[in-house]
């Protein structure tokens, strides 16, 4: 009996002190309400490597923007789901004495925003661009821009790189001589539900579509295994609807968008709208650059350079279909690059050539962009990625 009570006893305090640990995690969670943001360049012009600020979404405010770590041209990064390690890649043409770029792996301060470079490894290909990690958060997706190919790195519990376990070099060209006249894989992302792996090669015109054995990081030709756009196009990043049924790619050098629907179980994707992304009245040079859409599914954004800003499509639920609603200066010249932060409620717009990043309040009805006009000033800003201060 003595015994017996003892257990209730200790049973009795482990229950209560678990209660007691979880109803303060909650209470820091719902106090500490912030993200740390990142930030990636190309160095050079002012820029060190990445940088790094507070912010608070439920006021708007920002904290001093600070160095995080030197490093040459992380010009795209990304951060694992458990926010201990941020990727980077290093934007170059040779590594090593090696005709490649490079990808970094740092630990990240929590409390700081300091990173600490724990590898660096070839891309495996020049000037790599985009970088993502699967849904599992043990891999990690390489495109590399002028060696035109692709990879598959596993992730160690570490953190760090381990040997790649696929590539893919593609091939071929398109119309454009100046921009097309190689393969230039742009952009490498799986899907929602981690059995296909999508990349966008601005050379050949062409979304490049991969069975992902998410086991091994193993890629194998889909079938269909691309689709191509509009000739001379350019896909350069492209973006679900949170429902996948329907998939948007910006065209960088012809500034439009094209809308697909989307079959979840076999990849296929077929044509039924291209849009451009420009005012009608625009007669100049323009490039277009990224795109993303609200969370909900009722937005879509893109930016544009050239023209210097951001434009807003509303996004037919029933047939996807895109409609104008508004351009807005990008607040600086050549938007490379914006993100909407994860309460949906904030839009970032990261000017390169201007050297400085516009904060935009976002309207839950509208969706319309509202300046702030709070300004981070940077330099060579290229991308944001958040990451949730605990």
């Amino acid at each position: 009996m003595y015994k017996r009570n003892i257990f209730k006893k200790s049973l009795f305090v482990k229950i209560f002190l678990f209660f007691l640990a979880s109803s303060v995690f909650l209470s820091c969670e719902s106090e500490n309400n912030k993200y740390l943001v990142f930030i990636g360049t190309y160095t050079g012009n002012g820029s060190e490597g990445i940088y790094s600020f507070k912010f608070n979404p439920e006021t708007g405010d920002i904290s001093s923007t600070e160095l995080s770590s030197v490093t040459d041209n992380p010009s795209f990064i990304a951060i694992d789901p458990c926010g201990q390690f941020l990727y980077a890649v290093n934007e170059l043409d040779t590594f090593k004495n090696e005709p490649t770029g490079a990808v970094s792996v740092f630990k990240i301060d929590c409390e700081s925003g300091k990173l600490k470079l724990i590898q660096q490894v070839s891309s495996l290909g020049g000037a790599p661009a985009h970088l993502s990690l699967d849904k599992s958060g043990k891999f990690l997706l390489v495109a590399n821009y002028n060696g035109g190919n692709f990879s598959v790195f596993p992730i160690n519990n570490d953190g760090k790189l381990g040997k790649h376990s696929a590539f893919v070099q593609n091939a071929g060209s398109s119309v454009n001589p100046e921009r097309q006249s190689a393969p230039h894989a742009h952009f490498i992302q799986v899907t929602d539900d981690n059995r296909f792996v999508m990349v966008a090669d601005l050379g050949l015109d062409k979304i490049l579509i991969f069975q992902f054995d998410a086991a091994n990081g193993l890629l194998k030709p889909n079938d269909p295994d691309f689709i191509s756009v509009d000739t001379g196009a350019g896909p350069r990043h492209f973006v679900f609807t949170p429902s996948g049924k329907y998939f948007f790619v910006l065209n960088e050098l012809s500034s439009t968008i094209t809308v697909f629907d989307f079959d979840a179980t076999t990849a296929a994707l077929q044509s039924k709208q291209t849009i451009s992304t420009l005012p009608q009245n625009f007669n100049g040079t323009n490039t277009a650059a990224e795109i993303l859409v609200d969370s909900k599914g009722k937005f879509l954004y893109a930016s544009n350079r050239g023209n210097d800003s951001i434009v807003q499509f509303s996004i037919d639920p029933i047939t996807g279909i895109l409609t104008p609603v508004a351009w807005v200066s990008s607040g600086g010249k050549t938007p490379r690059n914006f993100a909407i932060d994860p309460s949906g409620e904030w839009l970032f717009s990261a000017n390169q050539n201007s050297n400085n990043i516009l904060l935009f309040r976002i309207d839950n009805e509208s969706g319309r962009l509202m300046n702030t006009d709070q300004v981070i000033n940077v330099g060579s800003p290229v991308c944001i990625s958040f990451m949730s201060q605990r």
